[in-house]
């Protein structure tokens, strides 16, 4: 079972999923993103608009072998095509809903802004991974 470390407070939701992501990135991480088919524009957009200096290599799940292979980061929205791609532990999860196929990863991330819909959803898959025993770590951004 992987570990599940949940990020509250963020004021800027987006801006803190691209500092998060590009400091994993610096240590050598690969991530995967799972984000609704509606949002993956927009992180895709804010993941290309980044300094020069703080460029991430990043694709879509549905991109070529060659360019996933060279790619950091690799957004989604269906975690089972996340859960098959080798050397992927890490997945960031910004959709609403628990993610399926987790026993491939070693660690989930959970970003949850200051907006009350999203911290309701995120409290919803809290009670999730709790009753599944998952390991659970939380750091609020607000302190």
């Amino acid at each position: 079972m992987p570990q599940v470390e949940f990020h509250f407070n963020a004021p800027d939701k987006l801006n803190y999923v691209c500092r998060l992501l590009r400091k994993a990135v610096s240590q050598g991480a690969k991530m995967g993103v799972l984000t609704s088919p509606q949002s993956l524009p927009a992180l895709d957009d804010a993941l290309w608009k980044l300094l020069p200096t703080d460029f991430l290599p990043h694709c879509l799940a549905s991109d070529e072998p060659p360019l996933l292979a060279h790619s950091s980061v690799i957004l989604a929205s269906e975690t089972s095509v996340l859960a098959g791609m080798p050397n992927l532990k890490i997945l960031l999860n910004l959709q609403e809903a628990v993610p399926s196929d987790l026993a491939h990863f070693e660690r989930v991330i959970e970003v949850v802004g200051q907006d009350e819909q999203d911290k309701a959803m995120a409290r919803l898959r809290w009670k999730h991974y709790a009753s599944c025993d998952m390991a659970l770590l939380r750091h609020d951004l607000k302190t």
